[in-house]
């Protein structure tokens, strides 16, 4: 019997950053996902985070430079209201977990990507931090969003369009196969107003492959970043 789960292309941004710095390839990071606990099965409790705690970084100047974890993006995207946020108002978070991750560039410089992964039965959303100094407005032509002046809640943004990979494998863990997955639509925003460098990247698929309503995606970014620490005050 094999089984078949979406992954993200995590750090989509990253490689788009990638890209043009001609890196040959990223590697896929792995998630660290809290158990669905359960008192009823019937009636299962929201996930609750787990992994992705402060310690677990893969660069010595996360703390003197004020970056999150994983931990700190799973709690701002893990809300309490997230399922109405996405429309599906019934559902409770089946996993929701953080990752510490980083990505080196050819020449051997390496800066941190930490993400938090939330799974609902309809929607998974998944959110990145890119500590790479880099402008969101210098990639708005490569990743071909229509509208270059894009803003949200003030700080210049992205809006694209990705896929998630699809991950086959039997349950003994043997025959592992990859593909392309379901459509995504990913936001990138600047870290702060005059894009002076770092982003968030937050991505939304549907599990039965259609795909997301930008309106919904951009109304969960308007409420979960304000909550990531280190977020502008009024912005």
């Amino acid at each position: 019997m094999a089984d078949e789960i979406g992954v993200p292309v995590k750090g989509a941004w990253g490689q788009a950053v990638a890209a043009v710095a001609l890196v040959a390839g990223l590697g896929v990071g792995l998630w660290a996902f809290g158990d669905q606990s359960s008192a009823d099965s019937a009636h299962p409790s929201p996930a609750a985070c787990s992994g992705g705690e402060p310690g677990e970084t893969h660069t010595t100047s996360r703390k003197a430079s004020g970056h999150v974890s994983g931990a700190q993006l799973c709690t701002a995207l893990n809300r309490r209201d997230l399922a109405e946020l996405l429309g599906t108002p019934g559902e409770s978070a089946k996993e929701a977990g953080g990752s510490g991750g980083s990505v080196k560039y050819a020449g051997g410089k390496e800066f941190d990507t930490p993400s938090a992964r939330v799974e609902f039965t309809t929607y998974t959303v998944s959110l990145t931090a890119t500590y790479d100094h880099r402008p969101v407005t210098r990639f708005s032509a490569l990743l071909g969003d229509d509208q270059p002046h894009r803003k949200v809640l003030g700080h210049p943004a992205i809006l694209y369009s990705d896929r998630t990979i699809g991950v086959s494998f039997r349950l003994d863990g043997s025959d592992t196969k990859s593909g392309p997955g379901v459509p995504a639509r990913t936001v990138i925003v600047a870290r702060d107003a005059r894009d002076s460098g770092d982003s968030y990247e937050l991505t939304l698929w549907r599990a039965d492959g259609g795909v997301p309503d930008d309106a919904t995606l951009l109304g969960v970014a308007e409420k979960v970043l304000p909550a990531i620490p280190g977020w502008p005050a009024g912005g």
